[in-house]
């Protein structure tokens, strides 16, 4: 139940405890009267008689009197003066012969030139179009209202996504209003199969939240389960789809995202045509979907952009650097510590040679330089773009040079952990790679202490939690694990387009035929004679 309907009681208003100004708080009855003045003054005390909140009353014909009600800045005032004020002073379309229970209706059917106006009845629907930018219209002896569509203010204006760059394909991200970023998707899937469901979560900030699939295509029982776990939100408020993120995965206690986060249109439309379905939040570009694959975060949009072999040899070298990211100072750590025989002579000497000066073990090592450069990372970020670049370059040549210099840390050790960092920031995924980053200190500890043999039980039990993992219900590691013949072409390889003729099956059980037979590419039959050249003269 949302916060207005606590509030807003079916009963007659009563007076209740005082504010911090002594006067005594409003609450009114559930459904309108038919007073103008009195329901005029019911919202201005229910809002706090806020200053953002413009209301006029006008008289239009010889006996009506109306209010026309909207939030500065939500709405579109110019829409507001030209085809709402406008039209009720200048068309002739009430007179005194008309009763007044009708006039409501003529104005909504014969004066109003805006599309969007539907009839309100209650006090929680009243609040609810107001304050996301609708125009209220109320009438003297009227028990309805009138909710026109006049959604405006400020927006940003669409650019390429800054998190998710591409050689190849669409220069367009979402932004933070949630009707512009689902009119991005219909304009790519012009299909009345094509269904969007829009929600309001959050007590306080009622949040309008929406869920987006194609009927026929995605699997009803996760679209029920999406639904179910979206309406089971009891929380205040709800800024950001990692608000819903954390309260509809599937397993809290993992580092592995559950759930696919981007801000690209296309790669939600791709998702949305394998049979997924994508959750907006309105105040963010970020849009998710479910369920969400382990294969997935190591996919670019661009792959499907490019000849399968480029795009292969890209996932492929995707995988090495992510698995460089997480073990590369693991096994540095347990080759140095435990297992020195599997080192090189030669490389082996190098090193001792270098660590001869060095105070500290290689955990050590390897603990101080990862934490400074997570702290040169993070500054990065947070700096301003103008300088954030710069200090995290310099700082990190500095510091890695003064620590060497300083006998801190080995060379080796700086080289291990600037290749960690770099394969890091090969990762699609910004939700993998942090996943990677808190990973790596857990493999380096219990390769400190147990060496080789106790990183591969970590490495085996990592993989065993992998295939335990469920997104809604179907299995993370799919479709290697189960292993799926028939969707395995577009895994950490891809095959050619032609191929993949099937959408993933644990995801989409209806329509799982996405192309026709005989699709593959071939040069033009040759004919059994050549056309005569023509004589020159």
């Amino acid at each position: 139940m949302s916060f207005l309907k606590k509030i807003l009681k079916k009963k007659k208003s009563v007076k209740t405890g005082g504010d911090r100004s002594g006067q005594a708080a409003f609450i009114p009855e559930e459904y309108f009267g038919n007073n103008l003045d009195e329901n005029v003054k019911k919202i201005i005390e229910t809002l706090g008689n806020s200053s953002d909140i413009i209301i006029r009353k006008m008289e239009i014909g010889l006996t009506s009197r109306i209010a026309i009600i909207y939030t500065d800045g939500l709405a579109d005032d110019k829409l507001i003066d030209n085809n709402i004020i406008g039209e009720l002073l200048t068309k002739e379309g009430m007179d005194e012969t008309i009763s007044e229970q009708h006039s409501l209706h003529i104005i909504k059917e014969k004066l109003i030139s805006i599309s969007g106006v539907k009839s309100i009845y209650d006090w929680d629907q009243l609040f609810h179009s107001l304050l996301s930018g609708e125009t209220i219209i109320l009438m003297d002896n009227a028990n309805e209202a009138l909710s026109i569509s006049t959604v405006g203010g400020e927006k940003r204006a669409l650019t390429e996504p800054s998190t998710e760059l591409t050689i190849r394909g669409s220069r367009i991200g979402f932004i933070e209003r949630i009707r512009t970023n689902t009119s991005l998707i219909r304009s790519r899937i012009k299909n009345p199969n094509l269904w969007l469901e829009t929600m309001q979560i959050g007590k306080v900030t009622q949040t309008d939240v929406a869920i987006m699939y194609i009927n026929g295509i995605a699997n009803d029982k996760v679209i029920k389960e999406v639904r179910k776990r979206l309406k089971r939100i009891d929380i205040d408020s709800i800024l950001d789809t990692g608000y819903i993120e954390q309260l509809i995965e599937d397993e809290t206690f993992t580092t592995f995202p559950t759930l696919y986060i981007t801000e690209r249109p296309d790669v939600v439309t791709a998702n949305l045509l394998e049979g997924k379905v994508a959750i907006f939040v309105d105040g963010t570009p970020f849009v998710l979907t479910a369920p969400a694959l382990f294969v997935e975060f190591f996919q670019a949009a661009d792959d499907y952009y490019f000849r399968f072999d480029i795009a292969t040899g890209i996932r492929l070298l995707r995988v090495l650097a992510f698995i460089i990211s997480i073990i590369a100072p693991s096994i540095y750590i347990a080759a140095t510590t435990f297992h020195q025989e599997m080192i090189p002579t030669l490389l082996l000497i190098t090193i001792a040679a270098q660590r001869e000066a060095v105070p500290f073990p290689s955990f050590v090592e390897a603990v101080i330089m990862e934490v400074i450069f997570e702290i040169l990372r993070e500054a990065g970020i947070r700096l301003p773009k103008a300088i954030g670049q710069t200090v995290s370059i310099v700082g990190a040549l500095v510091i890695g040079q003064a620590a060497v210099q300083a006998g801190i840390v080995s060379p080796a050790m700086v080289i291990i952990v600037s290749i960690t960092a770099i394969a890091n920031f090969s990762t699609p995924s910004f939700s993998m790679a942090i996943s990677a980053r808190l990973i790596r200190f857990l493999f380096m500890i219990i390769a400190a202490t147990f060496g080789f043999y106790g990183l591969i039980m970590a490495i085996l039990v990592m993989f065993i939690h992998l295939c335990d993992l469920r997104s809604f219900g179907v299995p993370y590691m799919f479709p290697l694990a189960p292993f799926t013949p028939s969707n395995a072409g577009d895994t950490v390889i891809r095959l050619p387009i032609w191929t993949l003729k099937q959408r993933p099956r644990l995801i989409s059980q209806k329509n799982i035929i996405r192309s026709g037979k005989n699709q593959e590419p071939h040069p033009p039959k040759q004919t059994a004679s050549q056309p005569k050249k023509e004589n020159q003269e």
